[in-house]
């Protein structure tokens, strides 16, 4: 797979009639050794997902806070982390939703939510394609809609934001060239000379980021150095939003030149920068929806994603960030079929005997949130989470081979939010 697929956990082309099929991975189930301990254990600490006074309680100290997904397509993973930002929002003082896309994406939402600019369907089907696809769903819609009617009145105005770079839209280079003709004209005629290929690349969001990828890698290499050379530029002339702008434009042409393991490295340093970079140059609380993937301390693809951004995070901002994997029993997601190249539902089948999941899902909670730290205190607690078993880690391109690599749970997050049947997301 090239860069463009593995963005985003799996490349996620445009919108179409979705598909079943059931993966292969599915096991019958069999006579297991169900350690009671452990589920006694887990049932001691396990709240009701009513009970939103767990989460502030697992997310008190917290100045940003990652709810993870499991899969980038199921409903209700959607819908349930909506409801924890609004509880955020209203008890613990959170305003900012920072999400798995592009800077310039968040920006133009943003505006959205706070003022009320532009038409939310065009811009979320505008920055919405290409490996960001899977974010064209009512679910969003839902929650940028419930932050504008909240701005509406609110004296402290929500905000979204968006940490990652695989896009720059064109009106942020023309922010960076047009604070430099203002204040530094000295400078301006070199920002232009070094962002000019980069502007000159097609208009769509999906039409730029495929242009860029398949230029030869002598040429990405120069856009990169362009790029860098022009925030160096600006760097320490700038103010600090200017000069963050012109970063993210380094990030993503750099990332265009880069591999495997390497471009998922550098992806999430970069997506963890500017999540800690809005939360300190703003100061507003922030949620993270990502990717489990991301969000987690550790990853369950090592050889591809390295460090993760909430590993990158913790050593960034210690303990005041706060990771809350998700995970499923079972149920439907949509992703992108690699036979096909378009979206299709799947059914992720039943764990097999001796997953994660099949030990989460005896707990009598049917959804829950679960706090590791507090679960465990019980030493048969602690070994299972700390012990490596299948878990289901579900990328936005249906790759059934990749879906049940081995975690620990407790090595890789905080807190645990636990469904047990999901749906495949609403399309817009």
């Amino acid at each position: 797979m090239n860069k463009l697929s593995l963005l985003t956990f799996g490349l996620v082309a445009a919108l179409a009639a979705p598909i079943l099929a059931t993966p292969a991975h599915a096991t019958s189930d069999k006579s297991d050794k169900s350690d009671k301990v452990v589920v006694a254990g887990l049932d001691r600490y396990a709240r009701p997902l009513s009970d939103l006074n767990a989460l502030s309680e697992m997310t008190r100290d917290a100045s940003i806070v990652g709810i993870g997904e499991v899969t980038h397509g199921s409903k209700e993973l959607f819908t349930v982390r909506n409801q924890m930002f609004r509880h955020l929002v209203r008890n613990q003082g959170f305003t900012t939703i920072a999400l798995e896309a592009p800077w310039s994406a968040g920006v133009r939402l943003d505006e959205y939510v706070r003022t009320g600019k532009g038409d939310l369907r065009t811009i979320m089907r505008e920055d919405f394609q290409q490996a960001y696809s899977s974010w064209q769903t009512k679910e969003w819609l839902d929650l940028y809609t419930w932050m504008r009617e909240y701005n509406r009145t609110a004296r402290h105005k929500l905000r979204v934001m968006g940490f990652d770079m695989g896009d720059v839209h064109p009106d942020q280079y023309r922010r960076v060239i047009a604070w430099a003709e203002k204040n530094k004209p000295a400078i301006a005629p070199d920002l232009r000379r070094r962002y000019a290929d980069l502007l000159a690349l097609p208009g769509g969001t999906a039409e730029r980021m495929e242009a860029i990828a398949a230029l030869p890698a002598e040429r990405r290499k120069t856009l990169a150095e362009n790029a860098e050379a022009a925030y160096r530029l600006v760097e320490k002339a700038a103010p600090p939003i200017v000069a963050q702008e012109a970063r993210v434009i380094a990030q993503m042409a750099t990332m265009y030149t880069l591999d495997g393991p390497a471009m998922h490295r550098h992806r999430d340093r970069s997506m963890a920068e500017n999540t800690w970079w809005w939360n300190r140059h703003t100061g507003l609380k922030t949620v993270a929806a990502a990717h489990n993937g991301h969000i987690g301390y550790v990853s369950a693809w090592p050889d591809m994603y390295p460090v993760t951004l909430g590993a990158h995070l913790r050593a960034m901002a210690g303990k005041s960030y706060v990771a809350i994997g998700t995970t499923i029993h079972s149920g439907r997601f949509r992703a992108m079929d690699p036979k096909t190249g378009k979206i299709g539902v799947f059914d992720t089948g039943a764990p097999g005997t001796g997953s994660s999941e099949h030990t989460l899902d005896k707990v009598r909670h049917r959804d829950y949130l679960l706090s590791l730290r507090q679960a465990g205190q019980n030493p048969a607690v602690r070994t299972w989470l700390d012990t490596a078993r299948p878990t289901y880690t579900i990328p936005a391109t249906y790759l059934p081979e990749l879906f049940t690599k081995p975690l620990a749970l407790g090595k890789a997050y905080d807190s645990l939010i636990h469904l047990h049947r999901v749906k495949a997301a609403d399309p817009l």
